[in-house]
């Protein structure tokens, strides 16, 4: 089967409905209070919330369009770990991950832990990974990067060859980005 073209972030269209992923950004980053970001950024993903991060994170996936009430812990985590990332370092929807890792200058044994890692080491590695893009003033796709860690614990087949299609993918970006390739030469 031929590989399907895979539209790039840069043609989405402006009118389409906003997916989960761009509404809790947007909550996050405009409509949320101080608190609730500060909430939402002290989160540690894989523990239990405490009762003011359940408030905040209860009401960006209500205004994100989600409906948390009948997920299982599991959901919550990794909704858990998605608002924690946006609230450390931001989304930005038009850029690639790949290449977004590159420009950040995120070290190759580090992309490549990220696309490897799995379960608890997956959890603990990413908030540091957005710690550094922060630092670098660069916002990671959460398209991408949500859909990684909302997969990340699937056993179903085919939700894990999207999942590698996915790696592969966020490799591609990174190892093709200019940055990258400026360095090696």
């Amino acid at each position: 089967m031929p590989d399907s073209p895979t539209p790039s972030p840069e043609a989405a269209d402006a009118t389409a409905p906003r997916q989960p992923l761009d509404a809790l950004a947007a909550w996050i980053e405009r409509t949320a209070s101080t608190g609730e970001r500060a909430a939402l950024s002290r989160l540690s993903p894989g523990q239990p919330l405490r009762p003011h991060e359940v408030a905040a994170l209860s009401r960006a996936l209500i205004e994100a369009g989600l409906q948390p009430e009948h997920w299982q812990p599991a959901t919550w985590q990794r909704w858990a770990l998605i608002a924690h990332g946006i609230a450390l370092a931001g989304h930005d929807r038009a850029g690639r991950l790949g290449a977004q890792l590159a420009r950040a200058q995120v070290a190759e044994s580090r992309v490549t832990k990220l696309l490897t890692a799995r379960g608890d080491a997956f959890t603990q590695l990413l908030p540091r990974l957005l710690r550094l893009m922060a630092s670098k003033a660069v916002r990671p796709n959460w398209r991408e990067l949500g859909a990684l860690v909302l997969s990340e614990a699937s056993d179903a087949p085919t939700a894990q060859q999207a999942l590698e299609d996915l790696r592969l993918r966020i490799a591609g970006a990174f190892f093709s980005a200019p940055e990258l390739k400026a360095k090696a030469a």
